[in-house]
C-alpha cells in the first residue's frame, strides 16, 4: 500500500512495524460545540483508513484525542455559567451521537488533555533541558529560533514566517513565531500546579505528549485536516523531535477542505452546518457517503444538491446489493458455469477495489 506523505510530498510504501503493527494518531475535536461537516470529514476518512488496514490484516492501534481545555471552552463556560469540565462532558456526549450516526468507530484510546498534565509538564521540562523552551512572564514558550528545522513539515522558511508575522506586543516572547507550551494562570480559569507556577497547557503540546505516551516517540501515521498542517502539526513536530531527537511521525496524512461557495467551512467564518443540523434533513449514512465521494486530499464543495445525489447513489448501491443477493440465491440450482462466472466477477471486482485503495485510498 502507498500513501501520500505530506512531509515528503510524495506517495510512499506503507511499511508497518514488527508484527504488522501500525499506530495512528488522529487529531480530535475541541469539545466546546457540536461538530460541523468540516470536522466530520477527517473523522470519516481516517475511520475508513483504519477499517481498511484492519481488513487487510494489520494490527492497528488508533488514538484520537479530545481537547478539553482551551480558550473557546473557557469562554463558553463563562457565557453559560458552567464549568469547563461540564462543557467538556456535554459535548463529548454529543460527539458520540454524531460519530455513531456517521458510522465512525470509537478509537482504541480517546485521551483527554486534562488527564495528561503530568506527561505534558514532563515534555516541557525535556525541552527546557535541551535549550528549546524558556519561561516568560505569561508562561513557557518554545524557542523556534533555537530549533533549526522549524518549518520543514509545512515547507515554510522561518525567516519568511517571522517577517510576515503579526506580533502582539503584550506577549512576552523572544520571536514572533514562538508558541506557548504552558499558559500562566488567569483569574477564573482552570489551572494546574507546575514548575512554572499554576497554569494550563498550550494547544500544541497536548497532542505530542499523548501521541508519544500511547504510540511511542515515533508515531507511524499522524492524520488530520489540511488546516492543521501549520501551525499545529508543525509545532507538534518541532517540540516532539526537539525533545527526543527522533523522527516524530513516519507518515503525515492531511485531508482537503470542505467549502461552501468556494470558501472553507469553519466556525470562525460562520459558514458552517453542524452534523446535527444536516441530520434533520438527511440520513447520516448519506452524509458519510458524500464525504467519501471525492479523494480525501481533494477539496469538496457542500450543497444540498450534492447531499441529495449522495443519498440517491447510496440507494442505488443497496439496490444493486439486494439484486445481487437475489440473483446469487437463484444460481444455486443453475448451471455451474454461470456460478463460476459470478465468482470470477466477484474476485476481479474485489481485486480492483484493493488495487485502488492501496493507491492512497483512491
Amino acid at each position: 500500500m502507498r500513501i501520500y506523505n505530506t512531509a515528503t510530498r510524495k506517495k510512499e510504501e506503507l511499511v508497518p512495524g514488527p508484527g504488522d503493527r501500525i499506530g495512528i494518531y488522529a487529531c480530535g475535536p475541541t469539545v466546546y460545540n457540536y461538530i460541523h461537516l468540516g470536522n466530520a470529514r477527517p473523522l470519516v476518512i481516517y475511520d475508513v483508513l483504519r477499517r481498511y488496514l484492519v481488513w487487510r490484516g494489520y494490527a492497528v492501534t488508533f488514538v484520537q484525542n479530545f481537547t478539553d481545555i482551551d480558550d473557546k471552552m473557557i469562554n463558553r463556560a463563562r457565557g453559560e455559567g458552567a464549568t469547563v469540565p461540564e462543557i467538556a462532558r456535554r459535548f463529548i456526549d454529543e460527539y458520540w451521537k454524531d460519530a455513531e450516526g456517521l458510522g465512525v468507530r470509537r478509537a482504541d484510546i480517546h485521551p483527554r488533555a486534562t488527564e495528561h498534565i503530568g506527561e505534558i509538564i514532563g515534555l516541557i521540562r525535556r525541552l527546557e533541558k535541551k535549550g528549546l523552551a524558556y519561561a516568560s512572564g505569561d508562561g513557557v514558550y518554545f524557542d523556534t529560533a533555537a530549533y533549526e528545522d522549524y518549518g520543514s513539515l509545512s515547507g515554510q522558511n522561518l525567516d519568511d514566517l517571522m517577517t510576515g508575522a503579526r506580533v502582539d506586543e503584550s506577549e512576552q516572547k523572544k520571536n514572533p513565531m514562538d508558541f506557548e507550551l504552558w499558559k500562566s494562570e488567569k483569574p477564573g480559569e482552570p489551572a494546574w500546579d507546575s514548575p512554572w507556577g499554576k497554569g494550563r497547557p498550550g494547544w500544541h503540546i497536548e497532542c505530542s505528549a499523548m501521541a508519544m505516551k500511547y504510540l511511542g516517540e515515533t508515531v507511524d501515521i499522524h492524520c488530520g485536516g489540511a488546516d492543521l498542517l501549520f501551525p499545529h502539526h508543525e509545532n507538534e513536530t518541532a517540540q516532539s523531535e526537539g525533545a527526543t531527537g527522533k523522527p516524530f511521525v513516519r507518515y503525515w496524512m492531511h485531508n482537503g477542505f470542505i467549502s461552501i461557495d468556494n470558501q472553507k467551512m469553519s466556525k470562525s467564518r460562520g459558514n458552517f452546518f453542524t452534523v446535527r443540523q444536516i441530520a434533520e434533513k438527511y440520513p447520516l449514512e448519506a452524509v458519510r457517503f458524500f464525504l467519501l465521494s471525492a479523494h480525501y486530499r481533494s477539496p469538496i464543495n457542500y450543497s444540498e444538491d450534492q447531499l441529495a445525489q449522495a443519498q440517491a447513489a447510496l440507494a442505488r448501491l443497496y439496490s444493486a446489493r439486494d439484486n445481487w443477493a437475489a440473483s446469487a440465491a437463484g444460481q444455486t440450482a443453475c448451471d455451474g458455469s454461470i456460478s463460476d462466472q459470478m465468482g470470477s466477477l466477484v474476485s476481479a471486482t474485489k481485486q480492483r477495489f484493493i488495487d485502488a485503495m492501496d493507491d492512497d485510498l483512491n
